[in-house]
């Protein structure tokens, strides 16, 4: 089905975001579409106080987008798929989760066995404490909020000792030579959809369905939509310390996952 309109594609204003709608933007350019990227506000990046969960934690970074493809504002949602709410917004689509960056937290600042007794590790996730804890219980584990360059600029300023950010967004943003470590997976797992993206359209837009398809990667889809539902199986939103790693190994769908109580004194997996 041919589409005769240009594309809009709504974004979070952030680095990173924008990377990834640019990305998306070049694959579809590459494809003879026509595409515009309208940046929108959301709730999460105004408010920058406190830590996610204090917000709602559910839909804090993609409502405000969800709600502008619907009113027809853009055509096209362009997420981190580990922001995105298990369940599916009435009226919209997961049109493509394209090839995934590989999902493994980074440590910044030191490697974690370097870490004296009490050192302080910047981590706003409860998923990310909960793990570390296990691994270094003797650690000060503080919140922290803000961009990716945000955080490596109060890292830098002395703030914390190290800090735990996503392997793919500082690849992306072109900071992988800052990883001091990789805490890969089965010792630490990530967030469910992590490394991952979510292209959203609305669901009765046959044509911009068609057009964002070739965008999909089937390994990628089977894995993160095994993580999904693991976490939609458990009642836990974006911030739940609940994590999840979904692949393809060969012929089979494999899929670890983690649970742990708010304190990261239980942990199961």
């Amino acid at each position: 089905m041919a589409l005769d309109r240009t594309l809009r594609i709504g974004t979070r204003a952030s680095r990173l975001a924008r990377w990834q709608a640019d990305w998306v933007a070049a694959e579809l350019t590459a494809r003879g579409l026509r595409v515009e990227i309208v940046e929108i506000s959301t709730q999460g990046d105004r408010e920058q106080r406190g830590p996610v969960v204090a917000l709602g934690g559910t839909g804090v970074f993609t409502k405000e987008i969800q709600s502008a493809v619907l009113a027809g504002v853009v055509d096209v949602a362009v997420h981190s798929l580990k922001d995105l709410p298990t369940a599916q917004a009435g009226g919209l689509a997961l049109a493509a989760t394209p090839p995934r960056e590989e999902p493994v937290d980074a440590l910044v600042g030191s490697p974690l066995v370097e870490l004296p007794p009490g050192a302080r590790v910047g981590t706003g996730s409860q998923r990310r404490q909960a793990q570390l804890r296990t691994l270094r219980p003797e650690l000060q584990l503080a919140g922290i909020r803000g961009n990716i360059d945000t955080r490596l600029a109060k890292l830098d300023a002395g703030e914390y000792d190290a800090i735990v950010l996503a392997a793919a967004g500082l690849r992306r943003l072109g900071w992988g030579e800052r990883i001091a470590e990789l805490l890969a997976p089965p010792r630490m797992l990530p967030a469910p959809g992590q490394g991952a993206l979510g292209i959203e359209c609305r669901e009765d837009d046959a044509a911009g369905r068609a057009a964002l398809a070739p965008l999909d990667d089937l390994p990628t889809r089977l894995g993160v939509t095994a993580e999904r539902a693991f976490l939609a199986a458990l009642h836990g939103g974006c911030s739940a310390p609940v994590a999840a790693w979904g692949r393809v190994e060969g012929d089979l769908l494999r899929l670890d996952g983690l649970a742990a109580d708010l304190n990261g004194v239980v942990v199961l997996r």
